[in-house]
């Protein structure tokens, strides 16, 4: 249990660290970071329903001329929006000659294949049928009962978020080379924080975790973090992390600025590579939101600050994923410990 003293929301949201603590001489964290803590806490999430249903990308990403395509669970799949803008979807294989329905365009709602001419308006035709996808606002899911092998759900297992109109949006994507458990894995390990992305977190600890058998009512991580700005300049908060379902992480800001902000990181399972190893797609969606009056300013620069939230994520990512594919790697090989 933590002895640091909790983010407190003041007029300003930033805070001068007095006397910065070399990245080498910071508290190790090896200890409370007990393997079967962290694989208690996958056990349950693995262990959660999703209904079957799959990210496949952002909401934005479905244009009005372009499909939005993918690989779940080795399916092919695309959606796009009928003439009423409805979301739609299926099998991204055309029936007729096997056209990648991907590179197909779409022409007042229907999805006309690029080989032969076949229009597709999202109903059955010619030995097509349609998926059931779902649009939440912010993120695309396709439902794949095949691959999932669930009892489906009518609709996905979408987290609490603050209202898209109201929050700074960005969502990323990213691929890598291991299963989806091996991305919750890195998530349900706060501990790493620090350690590992000394670029972008200093100052955490962790200040509750879930038993090792903890009841979902209780299953999270609450942490005390502060995000870098400079060498000095920080942004400190407290946030919680939970796994929803076997796919999905989410860490939410609980105190401290931004309250109220969520990242949500989904693992979709690709299928193997050419090389038969496993792929995984990380989708992460940010919802940042605040309070103060000078937000609104923020949400009208949202397509300044997209990509910069973007990059932010990609950067953070690119060494998570390099973690979880090591994970993978030993996993595979029976040498990862717990």
């Amino acid at each position: 249990m933590s002895t640091a003293p909790r983010p407190r929301r003041g007029r300003l949201p930033l805070r001068l660290r007095r006397h910065p603590v070399p990245w080498e001489h910071q508290r190790p964290t090896w200890r409370e970071a007990r393997p079967a803590v962290i694989a208690g806490a996958l056990a349950r999430a693995l262990a959660r329903p999703s209904g079957n249903w799959y990210v496949l990308g952002a909401s934005t990403d479905v244009r009005p001329a372009r499909p939005l395509s993918g690989t779940v669970a080795g399916t092919e799949v695309v959606v796009w929006r009928d003439a009423r803008g409805r979301l739609v979807g299926g099998p991204g294989v055309c029936p007729h000659l096997g056209a990648p329905l991907a590179d197909s365009p779409v022409r007042c709602g229907t999805l006309v294949c690029h080989w032969h001419g076949l229009a597709l308006d999202g109903t059955p035709f010619a030995g097509w049928e349609p998926l059931p996808v779902h649009d939440d606002g912010v993120l695309v899911w396709v439902r794949l009962d095949a691959a999932g092998r669930e009892a489906p759900a009518p609709a996905p297992p979408v987290p609490a978020r603050p209202p898209a109109a109201t929050a700074l949006v960005s969502v990323w994507r990213g691929t890598g080379v291991c299963e989806p458990e091996d991305v919750v894995a890195n998530r349900l390990d706060p501990w790493h924080g620090a350690w590992f992305h000394p670029y972008s977190f200093v100052d955490l600890a962790v200040v509750e975790a879930p038993g090792e058998t903890a009841q979902a009512a209780g299953d999270r991580f609450v942490v005390d973090v502060s995000f870098r700005l400079a060498r000095r300049l920080v942004v400190p908060v407290r946030a919680e992390f939970t796994a929803p379902g076997p796919r999905t992480v989410v860490m939410r800001i609980t105190e401290g600025e931004g309250s109220g902000s969520v990242v949500e990181s989904h693992a979709t399972p690709l299928g193997p590579g050419t090389d038969g190893r496993p792929r995984t797609a990380v989708v992460e969606a940010v919802l940042a939101t605040s309070d103060r009056p000078g937000f609104a300013v923020a949400r009208r620069l949202a397509p300044v600050l997209r990509p910069v939230v973007s990059a932010a994520a990609g950067r953070l990512w690119r060494d998570d994923l390099a973690y979880a594919e090591r994970r993978g790697h030993l996993r595979a090989r029976g040498r990862f410990p717990g």
